[in-house]
């Protein structure tokens, strides 16, 4: 009887033993918590959320994945919103139109693999656009670097000729350090995309002392004096803003363009502008590449111009330089903004006249043609709702289609698809435009293809309460590649690029929004009003006669 009393005493005092270690585990990752949650342990992922919060951002554009889930934990701690997609590139597309409606930068946070791989295109769109855009990526451990983590790769290597930074964070401990020069670079000198690739065991890892490192210099402020005197003494001068001056104020004095199309010379929201070209004296071009979009400043294009450039990045400075030779009096590498400010702030009123003259070139438009249901006509009929107080967004996206919409329709702010030539973002840019401005109407003009790339993101914008207007020129082809082959090859080798009648409408329809289909023009109105009346996210497939796109003489 005795020994059956020592093993019942030994087994309750082994027991009480586990017990104690198990509370003593329990209040150690409790005490852990309450730390956590004052400030003093942060794992990276937090780190990387206050570094967000103090700079600024109050909103990510996301798609779940395995890597990155500690980031989505950590955001309980914090007031940011994630507003999660369907797809990749849609999440780094509406953090390029929300940077560009707020002014301030724009952040996406994708996965890692494929994640990634879904995100690159539209990096390319977002430098092109000069826009600042934050991309953040999940990564394999770096505890299993070299091991065959789950997938495990180079993932800065992959973005790094899209970006003008990308980096793998190595430590929470360098969390805020990078996160802070990651948004300086996407901030300063010429504006564009980042990437910080965040190993899954960083997000996990705790600190107690994350240290930020110094903010970086600004650029040198350029002595602008001899720029000035050369637009003061030249007799017809051009200033060409890039894509990052979108938003600035022009005075009616100054022969100033902002130039945001691949087509250049033949952008329909520009008119008739080429035809300044060839009497231009002098070229002030501020943050604008000397690219394809100018002919490469070639002297048969710009034969009387004298140039003047700014650019924050010096690789541009040197294409500016090559292109241009002896034709260039300055090439400067700065702040194009300041440049800009200190230009509009001038007192050039001595080319009033020719101010005058360019701003007619520029608003000169094609005409609507008969009236039938055609790209031009569609999109005559939406410029007849835009506001006069400016309050609406208009977004502008797709090839042929989308230069139709950019010659008739002149709002006051808009998002366009850019520099880059791709297409495909229209419908996230429309609902990031929403999310930054939620009192503001929204309405998306594009084409059938450019449609089909992120149709069900209609459903994020049900879910997250983003009501736009699509307005969708269906022509039943990639009309851009058609008119390619009609021009280059002739009509009897007009071959795949055809596109179906699809109802998109039913589509959008079945995923909580409002869908109206329009086959007459006369029934365009009242399916705008009752896309309007729905508050819903809507979708107006109409069906048209596709036009190549204009060119104005």
């Amino acid at each position: 009887m005795g020994e059956w009393l020592v093993h019942i005493v030994s087994a309750i005092d082994h027991g009480v033993r586990w017990l104690k270690t198990i509370l003593l585990f329990i209040w150690t990752l409790l005490i852990c918590r309450i730390i956590t949650l004052a400030g003093y342990i942060m794992n990276g992922a937090l780190v990387l959320l206050r570094g967000l919060e103090a700079a600024g951002v109050q909103t990510i554009f996301t798609l779940s994945g395995n890597q990155i889930m500690p980031v989505f934990d950590a955001s309980l701690e914090t007031d940011l919103r994630l507003i999660h997609t369907r797809h990749e590139a849609a999440a780094v597309y509406m953090a390029e139109a929300h940077a560009q409606m707020t002014g301030g930068i724009g952040v996406a946070m994708v996965t890692a693999g494929a994640g990634l791989g879904n995100a690159i295109a539209p990096l390319l769109t977002a430098r092109a656009s000069q826009t600042p855009v934050l991309l953040l990526s999940g990564d394999s451990p770096v505890g299993l670097d070299g091991r065959g983590a789950f997938q495990e790769m180079d993932q800065a290597g992959l973005t790094a000729s899209a970006t003008k930074l990308s980096r793998r964070v190595m430590s929470a401990n360098t969390m805020a350090a990078d996160l802070q020069e990651a948004i300086a670079v996407a901030t300063s000198g010429q504006p564009g995309p980042v990437h910080l690739s965040l190993p899954q065991d960083v997000l996990t890892e705790l600190t107690a002392n994350p240290q930020p490192n110094a903010p970086l210099r600004p650029l040198p402020a350029l002595d602008l004096a001899p720029v000035l005197e050369a637009l003061s003494k030249a007799e017809k001068p051009l200033i060409l803003l890039g894509p990052s001056l979108r938003s600035v104020a022009i005075p009616a004095h100054l022969p100033a363009v902002v130039m945001q199309s691949p087509r250049g010379a033949n952008d329909p929201a520009l008119g008739a502008f080429s035809k300044a070209w060839a009497e231009a004296d002098l070229v002030v071009s501020l943050g604008k590449p000397i690219d394809f979009c100018l002919r490469l400043g070639a002297a048969d294009v710009w034969p009387q111009a004298q140039w003047i450039t700014v650019h924050g990045d010096q690789a541009e400075t040197e294409r500016a330089q090559r292109n241009l030779g002896d034709r260039a009096i300055q090439t400067l590498t700065g702040c194009a903004h300041a440049s800009w400010q200190a230009i509009s702030a001038a007192d050039l009123t001595q080319h009033s006249t020719w101010a005058q003259q360019v701003a007619a070139l520029c608003a000169k438009r094609p005409a609507a043609g008969p009236e039938a249901l055609t790209s031009a006509q569609l999109c005559n009929a939406v410029a007849g709702l835009i506001e006069p107080e400016g309050s609406q967004i208009f977004v502008m996206d797709g090839g042929e289609f989308g230069q139709w919409a950019q010659a008739m329709v002149r709002p006051g702010r808009r998002i366009v698809n850019g520099v880059s030539g791709a297409i495909g973002g229209g419908i996230p840019y429309a609902m990031a435009a929403k999310a930054a401005q939620p009192q503001a109407e929204v309405i998306a003009l594009m084409g059938d293809g450019t449609a089909g790339f992120h149709l069900m993101e209609f459903e994020t914008a049900v879910r997250e309460d983003l009501p736009f207007i699509a307005v969708i020129g269906n022509d039943g082809r990639w009309n851009a590649e058609h008119e390619i082959q009609l021009r280059d090859y002739g009509a009897d080798r007009t071959h795949s690029c055809g596109l179906s009648a699809a109802r998109y409408d039913l589509v959008v329809e079945a995923m909580g929004g409002f869908g109206a289909h329009v086959t007459q023009l006369g029934d365009l109105r009242g399916a705008l009003e009752a896309a309007r009346a729905s508050r819903k996210p809507a979708c107006i497939n109409v069906m048209i006669d596709g036009q190549a796109a204009p060119t104005i003489g």
